[in-house]
């Protein structure tokens, strides 16, 4: 494989005077991407970010960036006998990202901490040190795509639509982008793994992480209570004509849109329940029937945006979950406040407050926002 295949990384310099720096989680893509940038030349230097207590994370499978990860990060490293450092932040990433997502929950909303672990951990934190290492780039292992515009780097989604990682990366600012490269952006998942097993690697067959981080065996609701002791309280749970229909043990144990675990059918048709919204004031939870979910207009504000001035309102596709397709939109962004309302062609189901709205031009980012918690009104 030459540097040419590796997805343009359109450097000025040969390999051999490049230096870049390989974000390693010790995970397989992280590790391939170190691989196939030793292969081609590149004088590479790992780093890999500890992100919190060593103990959660050995008892937690399928997590990245503590404990067993780092260990695998460090066995890649010397294999390809490229310096590599670890570097202590789990002070930063529990007040930017940990804490964020507790408080998040408790205003009702679906927070996405791995957005704002990209934003205001892995690539602020890394990019500065990259730079004080003289680094020319800083790679990842991410599968989504910098392509080279008129108007500089722009962000696409990855040929692997399975795996495109772009709707975690629309926060990425354009002087960040202009220094990142992601030489997997045009591979699938096997791919990678037969780089891996190619480079005889120790995390060929890794499996890849699940859920978040930081919450062991996926309960969020046990990681609020941690953080934030005596902030769950328990309310109604009262259905979308005013009904109350039983009672909660507090609002955290419930998203936009969930089914399960409500064990209540319709008070009226015995059709399932679906929560509508949260109202953390009251702290109630307001259920209804599937078409109660219905929504075609939104607001979103903190708009990121990665491509030039458009006419407003803009004609675009969104994404509002990350793993719903892209639906066709129009989107009006006051460039001012950073603020903008969506209205898409067709109605859509579980429109979150706490998630993201990602902006696309076919495989092109536009940009994104965070999607607002409306106002209950009864």
């Amino acid at each position: 494989m030459t540097p040419l295949d590796l997805n343009n990384l359109g450097f000025k310099k040969a390999p051999q005077e490049t230096r870049v720096v390989v974000a390693m989680s010790g995970g397989v893509d992280s590790s391939v991407t170190a691989a196939l940038m030793v292969e081609a030349g590149f004088d590479v230097v790992g780093i890999t970010l500890q992100l919190y207590d060593h103990g959660m994370a050995l008892q937690k499978k399928g997590a990245c960036c503590a404990g067993q990860d780092i260990y695998d990060a460090a066995q890649v490293a010397e294999k390809l006998n490229f310096p590599h450092y670890v570097l202590d932040y789990e002070s930063i990433f529990k007040q930017s990202v940990i804490d964020g997502f507790a408080d998040g929950y408790l205003r009702g909303e679906t927070p996405i901490p791995c957005i704002q672990c990209n934003q205001k951990v892995k690539f602020k934190d890394l990019l500065k040190a990259s730079k004080d290492l003289n680094a020319e780039a800083l790679i990842t292992g991410h599968y989504v795509q910098r392509v080279k515009g008129p108007n500089g780097a722009e962000l696409h989604r990855s040929n692997d639509k399975s795996k495109d990682q772009s709707y975690f990366l629309f926060a990425t600012r354009q002087d960040e982008l202009d220094y990142l490269r992601f030489p997997l952006g045009h591979m699938d998942k096997a791919e990678t793994r037969r780089h891996g097993q190619r480079f005889d690697l120790n995390v060929a067959d890794k499996p890849d992480s699940q859920d978040i981080c930081f919450v062991p065996n996926g309960s969020y609701a046990q990681v609020v209570q941690k953080l934030r002791p005596g902030a769950i309280e328990p309310g109604p749970i009262v259905h979308v004509d005013g009904t109350i229909l039983g009672q909660h043990k507090g609002i955290i144990h419930y998203t936009i849109g969930q089914r399960r675990g409500l064990a209540l059918g319709d008070h009226n048709s015995g059709d399932p329940l679906y929560v509508i919204r949260l109202d953390p004031k009251k702290h109630r939870v307001i259920v209804g029937p599937k078409e109660a979910l219905a929504q075609k207009e939104f607001a979103v504000h903190d708009i990121n945006w990665l491509s030039e001035k458009m006419n407003d309102p803009i004609s675009c596709q969104v994404k509002v979950r990350s793993t719903h397709n892209p639906i066709e939109a129009s989107v009006h962004v006051d460039f001012q406040t950073l603020s903008g309302k969506v209205t898409l062609t067709e109605n859509t189901y579980g429109i979150a407050p706490g998630q993201a709205c990602v902006f696309y031009d076919g495989d092109r980012v536009l940009g994104g926002g965070w999607i607002t918690r409306e106002e209950i009104c009864d």
